[in-house]
C-alpha cells in the first residue's frame, strides 16, 4: 500500500528520470571543471571536506538544473523526438512535484555551501540565478549555450573562494575555457534536436550556425585550448598538463570527425564523448602537482 511519505516504485522511477539519474553525463561535465579548479587552487589534493561538498553539490545542482529545464520546456518537449517521453510531458510527475523537488535540491545544495565561507556563499547566488534562467533563454536568444556555459563555470570561482579565500585573476582564463568548451559540446547536443527545434520554435547555437556549425565548433575548440594553455602558464603547470592539452586537441579532432556529416546519432555520440575531455585535462593538472619533478 502506497503512503504519502514513500512514493510508489513508478513515481520514484519517474522522479529519478526527471533528475537524469540514469544519464550521469551532465554531472560529469559539471564535475570535471570543478575538480580542475579545486586542484589548482589547492596546488594538489584539496581539503577533503571541500572535495565532498563540491562533488555532492555538483550532483544536486545538475539534478536541479534538469528539473527547471523540463519545467521550462514541458510545453515544447512533446514535439521533440528525444524528449517526448520525459516525466513532465507524460504526466508521470506533476508540476507541483517537480517544483517541490527542485526547491529541495537547491536547499540541500545551499546547505552545503553554508559549510564553506562567506565569499563562496556570495558567489553561489549568481550561480543559482544562471542555472535557473538558462532554460528560458531558448525562447529569446540563439545563445542559450553561453548562459549554460556561464552557469557550468560558476563552480570554478567558487572552488577558489572555498579553498583559498580569494579569487586570483588567472582563474578567469580557466572560467573562459570552460565557457567555450560548454558551448562546443552543447552545440553538438543541440544539433541532435535541430530539426525538431526549428519546428517548435526553440533557439540554439546549432540553429543559428546552420551548415557552418562544424567550422564554428572548430574555432571555439581552438579558443578553448588557447585559454586552457594560458591558464596553465599563469598557474605554473608543466609537462603533464601540456600533454593533457595535446590529448584534448586529439579528442576535439575526433569529435569534428564524428559530426562531419551532421548525423544526429553521431552528434550525440560526440557530445557524450566530451566526458573524456574533462578527464584528460584533470589528469594533466593532478599529475603536475603529484609529480612535480617532471611537471610544473
Amino acid at each position: 500500500m502506497t503512503t504519502l511519505s514513500q512514493p510508489s516504485p513508478d513515481k520514484a522511477t519517474a522522479l529519478l528520470q526527471l533528475i537524469r539519474w540514469d544519464r550521469p553525463i551532465g554531472t560529469l561535465l559539471l564535475l570535471w571543471p570543478t575538480l580542475w579548479a579545486l586542484w589548482i587552487a589547492a596546488e594538489g589534493l584539496p581539503d577533503f571536506d571541500l572535495l565532498v561538498i563540491f562533488s555532492i553539490g555538483t550532483f544536486l545542482m545538475r539534478s536541479a538544473g534538469c528539473i527547471i529545464n523540463d519545467l521550462a520546456d514541458r510545453n515544447f518537449d512533446g514535439g521533440v523526438t528525444r524528449t517526448r517521453e520525459r516525466p513532465l510531458v507524460t504526466g508521470r510527475v506533476s508540476v507541483n512535484e517537480a517544483v517541490a523537488l527542485f526547491c529541495t535540491l537547491c536547499l540541500l545544495a545551499f546547505g552545503l555551501v553554508l559549510l564553506t565561507n562567506r565569499l563562496t556563499v556570495m558567489l553561489s547566488v549568481p550561480a543559482l540565478l544562471l542555472a535557473s534562467t538558462y532554460p528560458f533563454m531558448k525562447r529569446y536568444t540563439h545563445f542559450p549555450q553561453i548562459v549554460l556555459g556561464l552557469a557550468f563555470s560558476c563552480a570554478i570561482p567558487m572552488a577558489f573562494a572555498a579553498q583559498r579565500g580569494e579569487l586570483p585573476p588567472a582563474l578567469w582564463l580557466l572560467f573562459t575555457a570552460n565557457v567555450l568548451w560548454t558551448v562546443v559540446y552543447d552545440t553538438k547536443y543541440a544539433m541532435v534536436d535541430r530539426r525538431d527545434d526549428l519546428q517548435v520554435g526553440i533557439k540554439s547555437t546549432a540553429v543559428l550556425f546552420g551548415d557552418a556549425d562544424r567550422y564554428v565548433i572548430a574555432m571555439l575548440q581552438v579558443l578553448c585550448l588557447a585559454a586552457l594553455y594560458l591558464a596553465g602558464e599563469r598557474f605554473g603547470l608543466g609537462l603533464y598538463y601540456s600533454a593533457s592539452l595535446l590529448v584534448t586537441a586529439g579528442l576535439f579532432g575526433y569529435h569534428l570527425y564524428l559530426i562531419r556529416h551532421q548525423d544526429e546519432a553521431a552528434c550525440f555520440h560526440a557530445f557524450l564523448h566530451n566526458r573524456w575531455v574533462g578527464l584528460a585535462v584533470f589528469l594533466g593538472i593532478a599529475a603536475d602537482f603529484a609529480l612535480p619533478a617532471l611537471g610544473g
